[in-house]
């Protein structure tokens, strides 16, 4: 990790982490919002050592369980963010606060959990909209193997305490498909086409390579290699292959590549995949879609491409979620995941699908659907408490649980807002100086 003491104290925020649920917890009076199942109207939520205990109208709390009315309030299960790189970058232009890709183009070794920092300033930004989990992903500068991604807790003193899951999936970012036929282009498209050829050539290579190491490794006639180690788990399918595209002619060839290697495919961008809607839902290929919030990928098309993309693959049968852009521009804004969802309601999209999107739809292709994502006895005390609806803007989170800790929702820019605040009131009083030529 590139993180230096000098930086660290520069950066590194000031809110505690929460500590582990002591008592048992009640919440009272609020609509639970299970996601899952339906709505509890003036329901209750208990909450026993980090896991959900019980839910309904009516709760017999054990001896000295803490009661909080939250009449009025909303309950919802935290969000899930599927696509950042929170905890990998702080400010893009201090090269000692960017870990979010190593240098080189196959990296299938590089772990997101060890590169993530704990302190940065980001993290309580994105809590405070009740983003409580997201999923962290190493980036390729360049290159196709990024690595293996990691779902961590948005709270806790070490990257170790923050992991729910690691490693969630290997990343492969597919080359861009498209030929610039530009006469002024500086490389022909002939040359342009060698250069796609070669990096599936080169993807290929890495897989077939990584077979063979599995082979002399099971029939152990080879040394271990980190590299090739990592990828073990891809090819013997116990974790999918996240592949990021979103132009039509790299999702077909990622798709018809992914089945030849007989990998577990997911989907992430996807702003095309509307377009072969048919042909995901016949692979079972589930879609990140990241963003909604974009342009068209083309000028000719509709304005609302990438606004109306969830709600025709809900309709098409297509399993997806929703999450932000997942670039180190949008790590700062990872708190607007919700308006993500909001927008992709607002054409077209069942808003309870919207809601399921950024909760439950997450929660399972990630494969932590026992865990996160609803409402549900048995699973993490993972909950916000809003004032509204949480994909309109107005709606602020007022309280937020990670496991049943009570988690500190003020941040750097709230702390601002008190501050400036209370200049502005103080000004207020002051009587100004007479004018003097």
């Amino acid at each position: 990790m590139l993180w230096t003491a000098k930086t660290s104290n520069v950066f590194a925020s000031d809110e505690i982490p929460a500590a582990a649920q002591s008592k048992p917890i009640l919440l009272t009076g609020a609509t639970v919002h299970t996601v899952s199942g339906a709505d509890i109207e003036n329901g209750q939520i208990l909450l026993v050592d980090g896991k959900i205990q019980a839910l309904g109208a009516s709760i017999n709390a054990p001896a000295g369980t803490e009661v909080i009315d939250v009449t009025g309030k909303q309950i919802y299960p935290g969000l899930i963010s599927a696509n950042t790189v929170l905890g990998l970058i702080e400010i893009g232009s201090v090269r000692a606060t960017d870990d979010q890709a190593e240098v080189g183009s196959i990296n299938p070794n590089a772990r997101a959990e060890v590169a993530f920092n704990p302190d940065s300033e980001l993290l309580p930004v994105t809590r405070s909209n009740g983003i409580l989990t997201a999923l962290s992903v190493p980036q390729s500068k360049g290159g196709l193997v990024s690595g293996t991604s990691a779902l961590m807790k948005m709270d806790g003193w070490t990257w170790e305490s923050m992991i729910v899951k690691a490693p969630v999936g290997l990343h492969i970012f597919w080359p861009d498909m498209a030929i610039n036929r530009d006469p002024l282009f500086p490389k022909s498209p002939e040359d342009q086409q060698k250069e796609i050829d070669e990096a599936i050539r080169k993807l290929e290579e890495t897989f077939a390579t990584a077979r063979a190491y599995l082979k002399a490794k099971k029939a152990q006639v080879t040394d271990t290699d980190l590299r090739w180690q990592a990828m073990t788990p891809v090819l013997e399918g116990k974790i999918p292959v996240f592949i990021h595209a979103s132009q039509l002619a790299q999702i077909e060839r990622a798709v018809q590549w992914a089945d030849q290697q007989q990998l577990k495919m997911v989907l992430v961008g996807g702003q095309d995949a509307w377009r072969v809607a048919s042909l995901l839902q016949a692979k079972d290929i589930p879609v990140i879609i990241s963003p909604v919030i974009g342009l068209p990928l083309r000028r000719w098309e509709a304005y609302d491409s990438a606004y109306t993309n969830p709600a025709k693959l809900a309709a098409a049968g297509v399993r997806f979620c929703i999450a932000t852009d997942g670039t180190s521009f949008e790590a700062p804004h990872d708190r607007n995941l919700p308006y993500q969802a909001g927008m992709a309601a607002a054409f077209g999209l069942p808003k309870a699908e919207a809601l399921k999107a950024i909760t439950l739809y997450p929660a399972q292709i990630l494969g932590v659907s026992t865990r996160l994502g609803s409402l549900e006895v048995g699973k993490d005390a993972t909950l916000i408490v809003t004032n509204g609806d949480p994909l309109e803007i107005l709606t602020n989170v007022e309280m937020a649980y990670i496991e049943g800790r009570k988690i500190d929702l003020t941040n750097r820019q709230t702390r601002l807002y008190d501050k400036y605040r209370q200049k502005y009131e103080q000004l207020k009083k002051v009587t100004p100086a007479p004018a003097t030529r």
